[in-house]
């Protein structure tokens, strides 16, 4: 059987289209074209992939052969998009996954130090949550990862620094009174007070109350910049660390609650056995150099 990575593209497209005119439209192809190319991948298969002429209902075997096309094609679509960025980069090119507080704590002064010894090589930063950074390190979507993850939980990576998790909400707002009315020394019982702007660290903080929060909540959000926002608007308050909200915009107030203190780790992930990379050698260990550090409460 020679099936060519054309042939799988082809047919992904008139699947999706529904149509060999939308499809060929799409493919910048004559409909007769497209349809001379689906027929040479059915004959390669030796059985057909759609139910009926008009290309609008694929056979069982069709949609498998959609599911693998799909995948070969996206895969050699990262390749290619991956070879022009290298292409583009006259120094290499060193790609990070990470979690948005890591974004607006670490990586600013990491950055600043990686570029001043390696000025040509370009850095993609992907701002997601800790979830997507696994899956990204895992596909070879991104050469290093920076992902949230409960203390002492030596088998995601490397730390690189721990800090504890603390309330943001809204600047004489309701939470922040009853801190205030409570000598600044608050549970994280106070947070009934608004609702719950929900967050993956969120579910760090090992409190009843929080999970019952949680469960209610119907507004949640990944991104730093847009938790504050919203907090600042008075839509309710969220649990962040507090190297993340450091030099914001006033609105908000930060405390940690004394009883229980949540923290969480950030660690640093990437695929082993790879081949020789100074830059990314270098971006590795200057991750290093924020280890240790800890919010004030």
């Amino acid at each position: 059987m020679s099936v060519k990575l054309e042939m799988l593209r082809v047919f992904r497209t008139v699947a999706e289209k529904g149509t060999l005119a939308l499809a060929a439209d799409a493919l910048g192809r004559t409909p007769s074209a497209v349809s001379m190319m689906l027929a040479q991948l059915e004959a390669q298969i030796g059985a057909p992939l759609f139910e009926t002429d008009r290309k609008n209902r694929l056979t069982p075997l069709g949609q498998l052969v959609l599911d693998e096309s799909c995948r070969a094609t996206d895969v050699f679509d990262r390749s290619v998009k991956a070879i022009s960025r290298h292409a583009l980069s006259t120094g290499g090119i060193v790609r990070i996954a990470a979690v948005p507080s890591a974004t607006v704590s670490v990586l600013p002064g990491v950055l600043t130090a990686f570029r001043g010894a390696w000025p040509d090589v370009r850095v993609e930063i992907s701002d997601v949550d800790s979830a997507a950074v696994r899956r990204r390190v895992q596909r070879d979507e991104a050469d290093i990862g920076i992902l949230s993850a409960r203390p002492g939980n030596r088998a995601e990576g490397e730390l690189i620094l721990s800090d504890d998790l603390g309330i943001v909400c809204r600047e004489g707002g309701a939470i922040h009174r009853a801190h205030l009315a409570q000598g600044g020394t608050s549970s994280w019982d106070v947070m009934v007070h608004e609702p719950l702007i929900a967050n993956p660290l969120c579910l760090l903080v090992d409190d009843p109350g929080i999970r019952t929060l949680l469960a209610a909540s119907n507004l949640a959000a990944r991104n730093t910049t847009a938790i504050l926002s919203f907090v600042r608007s008075g839509l309710g308050a969220s649990i962040l660390p507090y190297d993340a909200i450091a030099g914001q915009p006033e609105g908000v107030e930060f405390f940690v609650p004394s009883r229980p203190i949540a923290r969480r780790e950030l660690r640093k992930v990437r695929q082993e056995g790879g081949r020789p990379n100074p830059p990314l050698e270098a971006f590795w260990a200057l991750l290093d150099g924020t280890r240790g550090g800890c919010c004030p409460s």
